[in-house]
């Protein structure tokens, strides 16, 4: 399992060291910002694409979402 821990960049070095001794955590890595947001937008889209699949919402037309570009 991975777990995304939000810890401040002032107390970011000792979160990480505790971490990083526990005998069941396999790897603390930090990451950016833009990676988190990243991440954060990937998770939103494949929770849409599943409700679009469970046909518990309406899938949108490519031309109409190239034409709002």
């Amino acid at each position: 399992m991975k777990v995304l821990v939000d810890i401040p960049d002032n107390k970011a070095d000792f979160g990480l060291e505790v971490l990083r001794n526990l005998a069941f955590v396999k790897k603390a890595s930090p990451i950016s910002g833009k990676k988190f947001v990243l991440i954060e937008e990937i998770k939103e889209a494949v929770q849409e694409l599943n409700l679009i699949k469970a046909s518990k919402k309406q899938a949108r037309n490519a031309e109409d979402f190239l034409n709002e570009l």
